[in-house]
């Protein structure tokens, strides 16, 4: 039986997949942290894979990496990292997008240029920054990498062996703001405008089902891509199917046949896994508003979700705008999280867990309103991550969104989707293999015509319109 390995290096740890290449069942798995913070050592994510991994990565004839997207990792002329990388909820870069923004000629020049438009997340906004505030690690940046791709290079013995070429895929490469998914081709002219003249080596791009290499010990190593690319080839998405990925941010996506250029910057045109197109919204604050939360109440999950059933739907008027780090979509990011509509009767913490779950369900329906506003059909509604393990998520996504939602079996997506990506570039076939995801759970739309859940929406709407009046 030929095994695969798939590996999740997201932001707060690094999962390790063991699965059968044939059927995709998970055989093992295994996990380590990383550090906390928005920058952190490269070789900390090198160090969790290899804990992680011990046992299962040199049982795979194959392995591939899916990363948290967006991070900058700045590597010097002798392979190693010149400071330590910034990650993609690193805010610092907010202003620096802003002005490369302007810089090239608007919203609409960067969304036909690179598909998207760069916001604080964006490696290109990151390198613009390191430009400016660190100009001699800048100068000593001699190749730029994502976290993925670092990782990539290591399973393949980089930077010990010089030989060995750093590469990427195009779910990975198209967030950085400087690689057009529309051409399939590095923006280099962008990428020395925002690194004030300088040129660094870049990653060559594979295709979705390339070996790039294998390991030292001989396992093929597969081309890997980005985490949500990543979740959505371990789910086998198709077209008329909308995720909504409820982790530490939150994102929402779907797969398209063509890229996009959404100029107001709200819809990320990234690239897929598979070679077709993943247009996607994300936001900062998804589950960590159900943790904050619970922390602030003294309470478990379990427990937060039984204080909220115990308030009615709209928390009387008590909302919770959720921008705890900032936020993404809407583009907000200095701003912080507040509570809105408190009196005597209503300060309780049912109030407040209710409002919890409402404000940060909101926030995604305000997400998922932006792929509407394209045309993109929703014929189903894929609900995952941490905080898609409550069934009171799911009961309020249905009642706020006005769609059924389908919660799939809890799986590490993201590095079940590298390790199909890993069967696939083993098998070479012309199809990645057919894995299933098994479905648990199903909250269909409800049938009042969503008049609750509208009035939920109306009240956050009023108490956001509030924050931008300030």
């Amino acid at each position: 039986m030929a095994t695969v390995a798939g590996v999740d290096s997201s932001t707060q740890s690094c999962k390790v997949v063991l699965c059968d290449a044939d059927t995709g069942e998970i055989l093992e798995e295994a996990r380590a942290p990383h550090p906390e913070g928005t920058e952190v050592p490269a070789e900390s994510w090198w160090q969790a894979m290899c804990s992680a991994g011990h046992g299962l990565l040199d049982r795979a004839d194959a392995v591939a990496v899916a990363g948290q997207q967006h991070g900058l990792v700045a590597l010097g002329a002798d392979g190693r990292p010149v400071r330590d990388a910034l990650l993609w909820n690193d805010i610092r870069s907010a202003d620096a997008a802003a002005e490369l923004i302007a810089e090239l000629g608007g919203p609409q020049v960067w969304a036909d240029a690179v598909g998207s438009v760069p916001l604080a997340a964006f490696t290109v906004a990151k390198l613009r920054w390191l430009a400016d505030h660190e100009p001699e690690h800048a100068d000593r940046t001699h190749r730029v990498l994502l976290p993925h791709d670092y990782l990539t290079w290591r399973l393949r013995g980089g930077p010990s062996d010089r030989s060995v070429e750093p590469t990427t895929d195009r779910g990975d490469a198209s967030g950085t703001g400087y690689w057009s998914p529309a051409t399939g081709a590095y923006h280099k002219d962008i990428l020395a405008q925002a690194f004030r003249g300088r040129t660094p080596e870049l990653p060559r791009v594979a295709a979705p089902a390339e070996a790039v290499g294998r390991t030292p010990a001989g396992a093929l190593v597969a081309a890997g891509t980005g985490d949500n690319a990543g979740a959505a080839l371990g789910l086998g998405i198709e077209d008329g199917d909308v995720v909504m990925s409820l982790g530490t941010s939150g994102t929402v996506y779907t797969r398209a046949a063509a890229p996009s250029a959404d100029a107001t910057g709200a819809i990320a045109g990234f690239a897929d896994a598979t070679g077709a197109f993943l247009p996607l919204v994300c936001t900062l604050n998804a589950a960590r508003v159900l943790d904050s939360t619970a922390a602030l109440l003294g309470v478990g999950p379990t427990a937060l979700e039984t204080l909220a059933r115990q308030a009615p739907p709209g928390a009387e008027g008590v909302v919770l705008l959720p921008y705890l780090s900032g936020e993404r979509t809407p583009n907000l990011p200095h701003t912080t999280g507040s509570l809105h509509g408190l009196r005597p009767e209503t300060l309780r913490p049912s109030h407040i867990a209710r409002a919890a779950f409402e404000g940060m369900l909101c926030n995604m329906a305000d997400a998922l309103d932006h792929l509407r506003a394209t045309g993109i059909p929703i014929q189903r509604m894929l609900l995952i991550g941490g905080a898609a393990r409550s069934a009171l998520v799911a009961e309020l996504a249905a009642e706020i969104i006005g769609v059924t939602v389908t919660v799939p079996e809890p799986n590490e997506y993201v590095a079940l989707g590298a390790a199909r990506q890993a069967a696939w570039a083993l098998a070479r076939t012309a199809r990645p293999p057919s894995w299933s995801a098994r479905t648990v759970a199903e909250v269909r739309a409800p049938g009042d015509g969503g008049v609750i859940g509208r009035r939920i929406r109306a009240q956050y709407e009023s108490a956001r319109g509030a924050l931008y009046a300030r």
